[in-house]
């Protein structure tokens, strides 16, 4: 469907901003009062955009990503060039369709990294908050036996189920929302949320790792790390956070 972009420039009335000209661009459907939206933003440009496939249009900008020693993940179709003499390489196909994660955020790409140096062959997976799958399909193409991708968002299901068919992980991986979603312990739970229902869930999450398993979380800026790695401490012997770019990554081991 066609639609009407708004485009506004505002200054920044902050003595010290962090920039000094915010551009927004807002889409709105072709049939809006483009007259009301010019009184309501004086200051505005309109532009009419022609339809297009919206949910692919991030495929100009994603290419084949490294993380790690050996993982790597591609967008359909792409493949790495790789240097024969280097190390067997994991190569991901992903397609995210509507769902989050394809491994650009940096917290996405510090559970990547994670999942690329830890031993993982044999090992029962949780991935909480699955988005695509990419995490959990990581962990199964790194050699885990089994993983359990959980998501509240229809989408995320049928991303992850899409790309793990792809991958040819299908058989070992159960797909499922949170109610529905088997509770026996894992050896390792990843959750890339947010702060709020990570802090919220931290009994939950408890429960779902075996004991001496690890609990891998993101999603967390830097100023939250701490107390969500409080909250965890009930459970989990939690490590210092790992922080990029102002996100952070907190690991534990679940307690007997």
């Amino acid at each position: 469907m066609p639609f009407l972009q708004l485009t506004l420039s505002i200054g920044s009335a902050d003595p010290a901003p962090l920039w000094p000209r915010v551009r927004i661009k807002a889409l709105f459907d072709s049939a809006a009062d483009a007259d009301a939206l010019r009184t309501l933003f004086s200051s505005a440009t309109f532009e009419h955009i022609a339809d297009r496939a919206w949910e692919r249009e991030w495929l100009k900008d994603f290419h084949p990503m490294r993380f790690g020693r050996r993982l790597w993940i591609c967008p359909g179709g792409q493949r790495p060039q790789l240097d024969e003499t280097a190390d067997a390489q994991c190569l991901i196909e992903l397609d995210p369709g509507l769902a989050f994660g394809t491994g650009t955020h940096p917290t996405t790409a510090l559970c990547l990294e994670w999942l690329d140096t830890t031993p993982l062959h044999g090992k029962s997976i949780v991935d909480y908050g699955c988005g695509s799958g990419v995490l959990a399909i990581a962990a199964l193409k790194l050699g885990a036996a089994s993983a359990l991708a959980i998501d509240i968002d229809p989408q995320a299901l049928i991303a992850t189920r899409e790309n793990a068919a792809r991958n040819q992980v299908s058989e070992r991986l159960t797909v499922a929302v949170p109610d529905a979603a088997p509770r026996a312990p894992a050896e390792i739970l990843l959750a890339n949320i947010l702060a709020e229902p990570l802090t919220e869930l931290a009994p939950s999450f408890g429960a779902r790792v075996a004991a001496g398993g690890s609990i891998v979380l993101s999603g967390i800026l830097r100023s939250q790390a701490a107390p969500v790695a409080s909250r965890y401490a009930a459970w989990f012997d939690m490590a210092p956070a790992t922080v990029r770019d102002d996100w952070a990554l907190l690991y534990g081991v679940r307690r007997s």
